[in-house]
């Protein structure tokens, strides 16, 4: 049996890190670590226990949960933060990506959903709410002076898209979309592990470094014309 995944949760409502820690208490897959009331004593307990996820909420008082995502990736580099909030704001969700951040999650999810992200983000894959990608997209769009930011993919050339195989623009599309790895292997009817292979494929072959990236990549092109539909 594997090691369970290890969790910092930080956020200034006791009640809501009770009942996450309660649901994530009856998996065996997950360890809470620890917790933290605000964004600070979040930065100093995340670099203290090095956790495999931390659970940032953020709007807090004091340091703010993007200024607290960007230090923990100082301080604690190999933690992967995500961001548990309420706020559906597309400037958010860019802020905080580019802070360091891997994933941007809404509080009203399912709490399979939370889990299934938890898993998700600990093997270093990027996790956006479904209802979120399309403000990443809108954002980016709009905001041309951010273009550069982990939540924008870099600069890549349209024929760059002629490297893709038939099979890896189809891929390609289902991650704009927002499905899991899981996900796609169930539209296409192929193994999780060769899925696994042709993102990999994706991002290496257009000079990417992430989900994100290449939905916003697929967009821009017109690839997909929504990641939502």
């Amino acid at each position: 049996m594997s090691a369970p995944i290890r969790v910092l949760l930080v956020d200034d409502h006791a009640l809501f890190r009770s009942g996450i820690k309660s649901l994530l208490q009856r998996h065996p897959e997950f360890e809470i670590v620890g917790e933290a009331g605000d964004g600070m004593e979040g930065v100093k307990r995340a670099a203290q226990l090095r956790p495999d996820v931390v659970l940032l909420d953020l709007h807090m008082p004091g340091l703010s949960g993007r200024d607290a995502a960007a230090m923990m990736a100082e301080e604690a580099p190999e933690s992967h933060v995500l961001m548990l909030t309420v706020s559906e704001d597309a400037e958010d969700l860019i802020e905080t990506l580019r802070a360091g951040a891997c994933g941007y999650l809404l509080k009203n999810i399912e709490a399979e959903t939370l889990t299934a992200a938890i898993t998700k983000a600990a093997a270093g894959e990027s996790v956006i709410s479904p209802q979120m990608m399309g403000k990443l997209v809108q954002g980016v769009r709009g905001a041309p002076a951010k273009a550069s930011t982990e939540a924008a993919a870099p600069p890549v050339v349209a024929s760059e898209l002629n490297k893709l195989s038939p099979r890896e623009r189809e891929i390609l599309v289902l991650v704009a979309r927002g499905q899991s790895n899981k996900e796609i292997a169930r539209t296409l009817d192929l193994a999780e592990s060769t899925v696994k292979i042709h993102v990999q494929n994706v991002l290496r072959k257009l000079g990417l470094t992430s989900r994100v990236q290449a939905a916003v990549f697929a967009v821009e092109q017109g690839i997909v014309q929504d990641p939502r539909t």
